[in-house]
């Protein structure tokens, strides 16, 4: 009996040393929360300056990576689908997670979190968020946002308050682009990220704004997703940025952040405080969302949503990239209201915009601990697993 005392002082002595020392592995650390704890408590930044918004945009970062696509807007027509759902499970003031562009202001409009990390594999991603930033702070409304977006003239006459995203994006259906306009556009967002906000931008970053603004310049609200590639382009029932911007939750409300004035204005206030911050990272990746964690858990902060797209179904078929990837997402502090939205292409139960290729799309959702305690049990090891725990 004396010696397995001994013995067992012994493993406690050295466990306690390795804690002390730094050698025990990050992956082992799971943040101590009470499972039945659905409360956030407010403990997070009510608005970052300048300086501090670009240091975690920098320091969280990892090098830029590549994707098939430049996805430049969604292609997920029935992404609002879930919003009902799980806006009963969470509570506002929490910490939200996405990946993607414009998709990720919708469900921050939802599910009302204090602040918001994009994290995406492409710097492309990072610069056209910091794009959208700099339309949101310098434009008056929603029309004038339109304007700049597109770079068309605002229509004469247009009011912006009271008018649906229907009638906005009708207005500007017969607008032709201006390139003088998309010009002096540019050099007002380049000034504002540069001079004003004083962000660190290269000559390639500004080159790549200015690419993303042509895409918009030339397609207009027209424009939708396309496969680098491809020779559909786009073609395939892609939803455009017009058809997703007048998209509802299926009972006839639209979330987006261009359905009323209330709801721009919400964004606007957000990325005028700057709270919604794009990073550069890799999900399997062993820096970008374990620094979002540690962020979250020295502020005593709790993920509400993390908006993953189909991102997991492309770690499935790279290796052991979802083993690093949960690992990973065990690292973020949770309660048992944080929940994992997903996108599974075939697994609808609605149709899309048409009856084409892309028309079965589904929005689904699971609890993120359901999921990572999955995984970690080995009760799954694929992607149809993951997809088999969410409604």
């Amino acid at each position: 009996m004396i010696q397995w005392r001994e013995r067992r002082a012994f493993v406690i002595a050295g466990a306690l040393f390795l804690v002390l020392a730094g050698a025990v592995p990050l992956t082992l650390y799971h943040p101590r929360v009470d499972p039945n704890e659905s409360s956030i408590a407010d403990t997070l930044p009510s608005e970052l300056n300048n300086e501090e918004f670009w240091k975690l945009v920098e320091e969280f970062s990892e090098p830029n990576g590549y994707f098939r696509s430049d996805n430049l807007l969604s292609n997920e027509s029935g992404l609002q689908d879930v919003i009902p759902k799980i806006k009963e499970r969470i509570r506002p003031g929490g910490v939200y997670v996405g990946v993607g562009p414009e998709q990720n202001f919708t469900y921050i409009l939802a599910f009302e979190p204090k602040i918001s990390f994009i994290v995406d594999i492409r710097r492309l991603n990072m610069l056209e968020h910091l794009l959208y930033k700099a339309l949101f702070e310098l434009s008056t409304d929603r029309a004038d946002f339109v304007s700049r977006l597109f770079s068309r003239p605002r229509p004469k006459g247009l009011p912006s308050t009271g008018t649906s995203a229907e009638a906005l994006f009708s207005a500007y259906s017969a607008v032709q682009p201006d390139t003088i306009y998309f010009e002096s556009n540019l050099d007002a967002v380049n000034q504002h990220l540069s001079e004003t906000h004083g962000f660190r931008l290269s000559d390639d970053d500004l080159l790549q704004i200015r690419y993303v603004l042509t895409n918009f310049f030339q397609e207009g609200p027209e424009l939708s997703y396309s496969f680098l590639g491809s020779y559909y382009q786009g073609t395939l029932g892609m939803p455009t940025y017009r058809e997703l911007m007048t998209a509802t939750d299926g009972d006839g409300r639209n979330w987006g952040f261009l359905a009323t004035e209330d709801q721009f204005e919400r964004i606007q206030e957000m990325q005028r405080k700057n709270l919604i911050i794009p990073l550069v990272g890799d999900f399997a990746g062993t820096k970008t969302l374990r620094a979002v964690g540690r962020y979250m858990s020295e502020r005593h902060a709790r993920l509400s949503v993390f908006y993953t797209s189909n991102v997991e179904m492309y770690l499935f078929q790279q290796g052991d990239d979802w083993k690093h990837f949960y690992e990973n997402v065990r690292i973020l502090p949770t309660n048992s209201s944080s929940s994992f939205i997903r996108f599974a292409a075939g697994r609808g139960r609605r149709f899309g915009y048409n009856s084409g290729y892309f028309s079965m799309r589904s929005q689904m959702w699971s609890p993120v601990r359901d999921v990572v305690d999955a995984v970690r049990t080995r009760r799954v090891d694929d992607y149809s697993g993951v997809l088999g725990l969410s409604e």
